[in-house]
């Protein structure tokens, strides 16, 4: 099995409680109201949400599995497990994500997403492939960003 682990940084004006809430804690809730094209919808098929939950999101052709690893809403820390469907293969066990919200001194956010790639046998996962993957979920928290930023009496 081979093992390929990167790290992403990206700030926000949008503070750490309120970003984490809404991309993290409501996801099931705000993602398919924001990108009805692209996720049909969010639903829990084990667990209450926390540590050791599986969560489905299900896309216009495809769903994604989840297994929630760990959830801390007092250090704005999300961990989970990619187990099933899209993104997962012959060439790929699993994917997990460690994310975690932290405050910046403009009273925004930083968050730090750190995802280790877990390949079968000696696969290796070319360049524009890891760079699509980060794109999409920046495009995610971008779009939650933008939500709050217009509407700031949201999530608070």
């Amino acid at each position: 099995m081979g093992v390929l682990t990167y790290t992403d940084e990206q700030t926000s004006p949008v503070a750490p409680a309120r970003i984490f809430k809404a991309s993290i804690l409501d996801s099931h809730i705000l993602m398919p109201k924001l990108l009805p094209d692209a996720i049909k919808s969010i639903q829990l098929i084990k667990g209450d949400g926390g540590a050791g939950s599986i969560k489905q999101i299900n896309f216009d052709g495809g769903f994604a599995t989840h297994q929630i690893d760990e959830v801390d809403e007092k250090t704005f820390t999300y961990k989970y497990t990619l187990i099933e469907g899209n993104g997962i293969s012959d060439k790929i066990e699993k994917v997990s994500y460690d994310i975690k919200f932290e405050g910046s001194p403009d009273g925004g956010s930083i968050s730090k997403m750190t995802t280790t790639i877990y390949t079968h046998g000696d696969f290796e996962i070319k360049e524009e492939e890891l760079k699509a993957g980060k794109e999409k979920v920046l495009g995610l928290y971008k779009v939650v960003e933008a939500y709050l930023l217009e509407n700031p009496d949201a999530y608070v």
